[in-house]
């Protein structure tokens, strides 16, 4: 027998995608769900190349960097889903994304020289500004005359 022999009575030649001509094609699985993410590997591996970050990309890389997206941006809506809530409100507007990032440590420092329009301020009052509170004591209670210090008497 010669070789062509065997491969015909072995096996038949597979079609595309290694599956017997005629057979039923598999449902193709994404990149993001082998991974277990919500947010899309294959787009962002697709702008790491024509970003020209780098000549080669990996495999592991945009799968990398969607993670850390991804966790970024559900870090994010919590802290303003939460600020929301704290002031009644079901809907998460840029004011209370700007109120997530500042009051949060890590958030404040990496987006630190980011300007959220339609943000507003953080609510602050310089304790400069504030009245003093020595003053209300000393209205209350005028000092007696024995406290006083006195200044030595000359000879």
């Amino acid at each position: 027998m010669d070789a062509s022999a065997t491969v015909a009575a072995g096996k038949a030649k597979k079609g595309a995608a290694g599956r017997k001509a005629g057979g039923p094609r598999k449902k193709s699985v994404s990149r993001s769900v082998k991974a277990g993410l919500q947010f899309p590997v294959s787009r962002i591996g697709r702008y790491l190349k024509k970003g020209r970050y780098a000549q080669r990309v990996g495999t592991g890389a945009p799968v990398y960097l969607a993670a850390v997206l991804e966790y970024l941006a559900a870090e994010l809506l919590e802290l303003a889903g939460n600020a929301a809530k704290d002031n009644k409100k079901s809907r998460i507007t840029p004011r209370y994304l700007l109120l997530a990032v500042r009051n949060d440590e890590e958030l404040g420092k990496l987006l630190a020289g980011v300007t959220i329009a339609h943000g507003g301020v953080v609510p602050k009052i310089n304790p400069v500004l504030l009245p003093k509170k020595t003053a209300e004591k000393s209205t209350k209670e005028p000092k007696s005359p024995k406290k006083t210090a006195k200044s030595p008497k000359k000879a």
